[in-house]
């Protein structure tokens, strides 16, 4: 088993910065991908960031130039460093990794609001 802690959600004004974490732990043999997906009130989850084991990332277009994300392989540890932070930045951020199958962090709050 796999188990996913996020840290670093909360509660930001506009144009603010937060940065989550997330720390795998477990039945860790080689993890491929690592991401941060989001969830609003209302939406679909959307992909937010990924990151592949040899460092190439990839971002939703809304948070580029804002967003960055980062990978510890020795820590298994995802990070996203979130600037500029919009009040349509609000979600639910759950982390992601793949490792042979899906697993999922139990989400952590983001709300951008003044």
């Amino acid at each position: 088993q796999v188990q996913l802690v996020e840290s670093g959600g909360g509660l930001v004004q506009p144009g603010g910065s937060l940065r989550l974490s997330c720390a795998a732990s477990g039945s860790i043999f080689g993890i491929k991908t690592m991401g941060w997906y989001r969830q609003a009130p209302g939406k679909q989850r959307e992909l937010v960031a990924t990151i592949f084991s040899g460092g190439i990332t990839n971002y939703a277009d809304s948070v580029k130039g804002r967003f960055t994300i980062s990978r510890d392989n020795a820590q298994n540890t995802v990070h996203l460093q979130m600037n500029s932070l919009k009040p349509e930045d609000t979600a639910v951020y759950y982390c992601w990794i793949n490792q042979r199958y899906d697993y999922w962090g139990q989400g952590t709050q983001v709300t951008v609001s003044s």
